[in-house]
């Protein structure tokens, strides 16, 4: 896919990161953070770094670590105007994050939060990167989902765009999700997808834990998924701003948008996802089956 992993036919990118519990008598611990440093500025920039560096020309520790480290250069700092911040309330029998009695009642610190990080190179200029993560959301999910362009002088009249999504967990999997002609004598483009599951095709195969692969790269002394002091620093300087804003070191601390408990996230989360290009696809369509008749 190298001819087409660019700016050129790629719209938008959205890295998901979803827990379906809160903080469960640990908001305490969580308050002093919150989810951009618990999850965003660490987990998630590490799949988007992975995602678009450059090709290294080797798989030596150091030569993927150097490409890493130059497309994360390439991301100025995130700004108030590309967030959204959240944090859950109670609902369906749950508890909302300021009754949890390790967390002081008058907190405003996140508990969700959307991001748009851009890069400012020649592959990836004016593509959008839309970072989520959130606690007692609807599902446990992480994924990466890269939405190309739409398609140019096409046949048919209204066609979804297609996707390349990455399930990370659970279940992972990497499905390409394109339209097809739909069976029978009609004459119209549904959503379907070119799917490897892996644990159905590879039935006999260990997948194993992150952190297993890690103590055994430790052991090793493979150091190609461990971070090197230049990439935390560059990490850093990405989000120490709106870190600031956030925790009222240049004002008033920003109040998160209440969420209900078990819901997707904020109400505004989907205005937000589709003001910088992303366009949803039917929502009858569902991975990994869809019932045609809804279609």
């Amino acid at each position: 896919m190298g001819a087409g992993w660019d700016k050129n036919s790629i719209s938008n990118v959205q890295i998901t990161f979803k827990e379906p519990f809160g903080t469960e008598g640990r908001g305490g611990y969580f308050d002093e953070f919150g989810i951009i440093r618990d999850v965003l500025q660490n987990h998630m920039l590490q799949v988007l770094s992975i995602l678009t560096m450059e090709r290294p020309v080797s798989f030596s520790p150091e030569d993927i670590r150097d490409e890493k480290v130059k497309v994360l250069r390439a991301i100025p700092p995130v700004e108030r105007k590309d967030t959204l911040l959240g944090q859950y309330v109670a609902a369906n029998d749950k508890p909302g994050y300021l009754d949890d009695d390790t967390v002081p009642k008058d907190s405003v610190c996140p508990t969700f939060a959307a991001t748009v990080l851009w890069i400012h190179n020649p592959r990836w200029e004016g593509v959008p990167f839309i970072m989520k993560a959130g606690k007692a959301l609807n599902q446990a999910k992480v994924e990466v989902r890269i939405q190309f362009k739409d398609v140019t002088q096409g046949i048919f009249a209204e066609i979804s765009r297609n996707e390349l999504v990455v399930r990370i967990q659970p279940q992972e999997a990497v499905y390409l999700k394109l339209n097809t002609k739909s069976p029978g004598y009609a004459f119209r483009a549904i959503p379907t997808e070119m799917d490897l599951t892996y644990n159905r095709r590879f039935t006999e195969a260990t997948i194993p834990e992150a952190y297993e692969v890690l103590i055994l790269d430790a052991l090793r002394g493979d150091q190609s998924n461990f971070v090197r002091d230049d990439e935390l620093d560059v990490a850093w300087k990405i989000f120490t701003p709106i870190l600031h804003w956030i925790d009222g070191k240049e004002g008033e601390r920003p109040k998160p948008e209440p969420y209900p408990y078990g819901s997707r996230g904020p109400a505004t989360l989907d205005a937000f996802v589709e003001s910088y290009g992303y366009k949803r696809t039917q929502e009858a369509y569902n991975w990994p089956t869809t019932n045609l008749s809804n279609l």
